[in-house]
């Protein structure tokens, strides 16, 4: 069983119309969806919800106010300024280290888990798929983000599936981390200009921290053929498998209103460079065993 994982230095690059038609494409796949903060895998794939689960993380204050004595001594010793002058918590400002409760003389002070999200296991033409969505301002993505993880892998012994396909978040932070580390296979997805290629190069240190096998591929290539190249020059030089380019094409736009996979929706010079990619991908992985 194999973990690839597809990321971006930023969002807006399409490595989700490039993770569903991958989906579409594997056949043998259980595919889960990382970008927990911004998720819209399923606006592709179209997934039935079959399960679904609270996500729970971290923990906030909260004031027994029939048992609170108003001494004062969990205003003085907050951080955060998370309680007030009538001694109720600011849920947003509360970080749940939980000094307030240890030190309340009255034990009026609980810590209750924040409910975070949810996840979903459902089913898609394409395959099982894992997904969630964290709540509104919430934190601990990357805690999501591994529990995703996990329930795909579980997936993947159940139903005995070769491989697992990942549409991750953007960047490098936590959510990203959690996303890649342990990975088979990244494949990042860049563009052609120099924040592009400044955010490849970001991505790259980070995969190869993390000691994780990398390639590249780079979408809307045609827009600045100068760059395309210099990323190509980029890759050959930091150990990096550059795997293709995708043109820039109206019917990447046209395959996301239409709410299909590229490869699905047309066969066009797009959709083929799309299937090279994949079958470079392919190739790349076998020599990776």
């Amino acid at each position: 069983m194999k973990e690839l994982v597809i990321i971006s230095g930023k969002g807006g690059t399409g490595k989700t119309s490039l993770t569903a038609s991958f989906a579409a494409l594997a056949k043998n796949a259980v595919l889960a969806d990382c970008d927990v903060d911004a998720a819209d895998l399923h606006l592709l794939l179209h997934p039935v919800v079959r399960h679904q689960e609270l996500f729970r993380s971290g923990r906030t204050a909260v004031i027994d106010a029939d048992a609170c004595i108003q001494c004062g001594k969990c205003r003085e010793l907050c951080r955060f300024d998370a309680i007030d002058e009538r001694f109720t918590v600011n849920s947003f400002a509360c970080e749940g280290c939980a000094v307030c409760a240890h030190f309340c003389p009255v034990n009026a002070i609980a810590m209750q888990e924040n409910t975070c999200g949810e996840w979903y296991l459902s089913d898609t033409q394409y395959g099982p798929m894992v997904h969630a969505r964290l709540g509104i301002a919430e934190e601990n993505s990357g805690k999501l983000v591994s529990l995703v993880r996990q329930q795909a892998q579980r997936l993947a012994k159940e139903q005995q599936k070769s491989l697992i396909l990942i549409d991750g978040p953007p960047g490098i932070g936590c959510p990203v981390i959690s996303s890649i580390s342990g990975a088979n296979m990244v494949l990042v997805v860049t563009e052609p200009t120099v924040s592009g290629l400044h955010d490849l190069q970001r991505v790259a240190e980070l995969t190869a921290h993390f000691n994780i096998p990398t390639g590249v591929c780079v979408n809307k290539a045609t827009i600045n053929p100068e760059i395309t190249c210099e990323i190509q020059r980029y890759c050959a030089t930091d150990n990096l498998r550059f795997l293709g380019e995708i043109p820039f094409d109206r019917v990447l736009v046209d395959a996301l209103l239409h709410q299909q996979p590229v490869v699905e929706y047309s066969h066009g010079a797009t959709a083929l460079a799309i299937r090279r990619i994949w079958e470079l991908m392919l190739q790349w992985s076998i020599e990776h065993e």
